[in-house]
């Protein structure tokens, strides 16, 4: 009897053993999954709805650069690759029909109402960090840069957090074209 039991508990622990070196590249697979799920679910173009932004005093702004009903768009591309441009959309007609012969006030109005980039991105494994490499952009002193957004997709949502070049955060709402 002894040897039975005996007999049956290494066999347990050898298979408790095997399994365990069975699922450990199973585990690494899954959470490689995971991670091509959550960058595949954020392919595509996205339009801008909402920006608030939050001051460092705490004060809270809708719409502060890019107005109340912003016009933007950014894409993501399956080979990690992202475009993205936010404007007002009420930016002015420059009288001078020369968008290098702008008005003081006119350029003001440009730099102040929109902000364009593009570079590199990557999504966490459980989709919940958007890391963006700005490459080139009208706002320089991101480029090259490596920045981490707080990501939020919910079905057709996108939602990211980011430093405001307006000074405190923005959060910034997205809905998926179709």
């Amino acid at each position: 009897m002894k040897t039975s039991v005996g007999r049956a508990a290494r066999i347990l622990s050898v298979a408790a053993v095997l399994g365990g070196l069975v699922l450990f590249p199973v585990t690494k697979g899954w959470t490689q999954q995971e991670a091509a799920d959550a960058r595949q679910q954020i392919v595509g173009i996205w339009k801008l709805v909402s920006s608030v932004n939050t001051a460092k005093d705490g004060t809270v702004t809708k719409g502060i650069s890019f107005g109340p009903n912003p016009a933007g768009r950014i894409v993501f591309t399956g080979s990690g690759h992202y475009v993205s441009l936010n404007t007002h959309p009420n930016l002015p007609k420059f009288a001078s029909g020369n968008r290098a012969q702008g008005t003081p006030e006119e350029n003001k109005a440009v730099v102040k109402g929109s902000i364009g980039s593009f570079g590199t991105y990557s999504v966490s494994a459980d989709g919940k960090m958007l890391t963006v490499k700005q490459e080139g952009g009208t706002w320089a002193l991101r480029n090259g840069i490596v920045e981490k957004r707080n990501l939020t997709l919910s079905g057709e949502d996108l939602k990211y957090t980011t430093a405001a070049t307006v000074g405190g955060t923005s959060e910034l709402v997205y809905k998926r074209v179709k």
